[in-house]
């Protein structure tokens, strides 16, 4: 059996992820914040794995970005 995944890897991966396709589209974490009626850190605190944020926020983020969910969450 291969390392168990922890809630804190989840949260980094995703949050990395999230920040890879923000910067592939030229967004600032304030541009995408904006546009998602969210304040900048929040963004920054998802980016970093500091926050879990809901389902519905993921679905919201994913829809901003036009990606599927599945892209924001690869592992």
């Amino acid at each position: 059996m291969g390392k168990q995944i922890t809630h804190r890897d989840v949260l980094q991966k995703f949050g990395t992820r999230l920040q890879h396709i923000r910067k592939a589209q030229g967004l600032s974490q304030e541009e995408l914040a904006a546009k998602l009626a969210m304040h900048r850190t929040y963004i920054g605190m998802i980016e970093r794995g500091e926050r879990n944020p809901t389902i519905r926020t993921l679905y919201k983020i994913a829809k901003t970005l036009k990606v599927s969910a599945a892209e924001l969450l690869p592992f």
